[in-house]
């Protein structure tokens, strides 16, 4: 198995620290006036959700984890733990809403999604980076809206956005998922 030092650390690496798996979504690399330069590294826990600090060294080394994708269908949320299935072999796991995290506002039923892998156990979902979702529920245009604003809209996977005037209950829409933001109408 790989090993990864403090250098080659950046947001969004995936790393290994004592046999949990973990991604960096913050770090910044600090050289102070005195002593060795080092980097302090906000980490995601896969397995609980919880975001922790954690400072590297130099010479510090860290595994890069053992992780596989496997697409799967979104199936139903039953109010504690969401359920999934393998579309191939129709294998069914479940996982917490905090292993999901912010994945829920944009997954629907029959979503297909990337389901991450940790040694064999399911520990995370990654949904596409731009997903279409229908619009359910937005305030009317009025006469007088300006053309450069905006106004929210509530979305079939319960998320809320900011969308143009322009947009009407049963628009379907291009999301982009990592930054939350409306991107265009689908015709």
């Amino acid at each position: 198995m790989a090993t990864i030092g403090m250098s080659d650390l950046k947001k969004g690496l995936k790393i290994e620290l004592n046999g949990v798996a973990y991604k960096i979504i913050e770090y910044q690399h600090v050289k102070p006036g005195k002593g060795a330069a080092f980097v302090r590294a906000k980490i995601k826990s896969y397995a609980n959700g919880k975001v922790i600090e954690k400072t590297f060294h130099a010479g510090d080394k860290c595994k890069q984890p053992n992780l596989e994708d496997k697409t799967m269908q979104y199936l139903y949320d039953d109010g504690e733990m969401l359920h999934f299935m393998d579309t191939t072999t129709y294998d069914q796991i479940s996982l917490t809403k905090a292993q999901v995290g912010d994945a829920t506002k944009w997954i629907i039923d029959g979503m297909n999604v990337e389901i991450l892998f940790h040694n064999g156990n399911s520990i995370g979902v990654d949904v596409k980076a731009v997903v279409e979702l229908k619009v359910i529920e937005t305030p009317p245009n009025f006469k007088g809206d300006s053309q450069g604003g905006k106004k929210p809209a509530t979305l079939e996977s319960g998320a809320v956005v900011q969308v143009p005037f322009h947009i009407i209950e049963g628009n379907t829409i291009r999301v982009d998922t990592i930054k939350g933001e409306y991107l265009e109408k689908i015709k």
